[in-house]
């Protein structure tokens, strides 16, 4: 079984993304086939673009993952199915880790962070470690991105020539 028929098993469909509320805005660029397509470029660009938007800490991550993949023509429902690489069980330790990541990388105290989403937790907190943190997320969203892509455009590759010998060795055998 190829990636690509294992990953047309989870995209949501066509219609769906072209109604959903947020994204119904995008209009007409919704069909262009480009991002649409099920290809080892735009499946590991889509991947890699939903990967990159997860690991920032702002509401409507799916509207920037979207935008993103339609300007760069790469597979949109992808884009959107892997910015939940962050959700409400994830959230809290990823963004802990791109704290610590971007604290020792701006050479600041860690400080003993407990993230929430509140209201509070925004106006007292997130205003003395908003640094650190978007450069914590950066970082992993650019390398996050980067593993994604080679990891899609590899299993992609590997996947294609097992099915390519496996078509020309049944040839062989007379079939």
């Amino acid at each position: 079984m190829s990636l690509k028929s294992h990953l047309q098993r989870f995209i949501p469909e066509r219609k769906h993304i072209q109604e959903h509320k947020h994204l119904r805005h995008f209009g007409d660029w919704l069909h262009d086939p480009g991002i649409w397509h099920l290809t080892r470029h735009s499946s590991a660009g889509g991947v890699a673009i939903g990967v990159f938007w997860a690991m920032m800490p702002l509401p409507l991550q799916t509207i920037f993952a979207a935008a993103t993949a339609i300007f760069m023509r790469v597979n949109l429902p992808l884009s959107v199915i892997f910015v939940w690489v962050t959700n409400p069980v994830t959230a809290a330790p990823i963004y802990y880790l791109a704290y610590k990541l971007g604290s020792v990388l701006l050479n600041e105290p860690i400080e003993n962070v407990a993230f929430e989403f509140s209201i509070h937790w925004m106006t007292v907190t997130l205003v003395h470690i908003w640094q650190p943190l978007m450069a914590g997320c950066l970082l992993l969203g650019v390398c996050g991105a980067a593993i994604s892509n080679m990891v899609v455009r590899v299993l992609w590759r590997i996947l294609s020539l097992r099915k390519w010998n496996q078509r020309r060795s049944g040839r062989g055998k007379g079939n």
